[in-house]
């Protein structure tokens, strides 16, 4: 094989993979009113996020999820770029659901209780948005 071969089969497997991650984001994509309440609770999640990550308590592989997570969102690139209409803002908010979603199943629920900075109307916000089955907060 030569290199120009190889450089292009690696090209076509990349833009493959990226149209596949484009096709769950089309899937997933939130109602429009979720995404609204997704982004009302941003900077509440971000802190929930950092907490999580920051806890010695949580599992490995939970805080390797939070810490990838954390350098996605600081990258100035997006999975889809901001200029494609809807999913270019929503990509963003579906990764943090997805990755919410994981940490939940591995950590469990009470450590999103736990470490989350916002108003109880806030958590009951983002337990519907991410789909978490958790207990009201007292």
């Amino acid at each position: 094989m030569t290199l120009v071969t190889i450089l292009m089969s690696l090209a076509a497997g990349l833009l493959l993979a990226w149209l596949a991650l484009v096709v769950v984001l089309l899937v997933m994509c939130p109602r429009k009113g979720m995404l609204t309440e997704a982004l009302r609770l941003l900077p509440d999640t971000l802190r929930l996020l950092r907490r999580l990550a920051a806890d010695p308590g949580m599992p490995r592989g939970v805080r390797f999820r939070l810490g990838a997570l954390l350098a996605y969102l600081a990258l100035p690139f997006d999975l889809v770029p901001d200029f494609v209409p809807v999913l270019g803002y929503a990509d963003d908010a579906i990764v943090v659901v997805a990755v919410l979603r994981s940490v939940v199943r591995k950590a469990g629920p009470e450590a999103v209780q736990r470490h989350w900075p916002g108003s109880d109307e806030g958590f009951a916000a983002l337990s519907r948005l991410a789909g978490l089955r958790v207990h009201a907060v007292d």
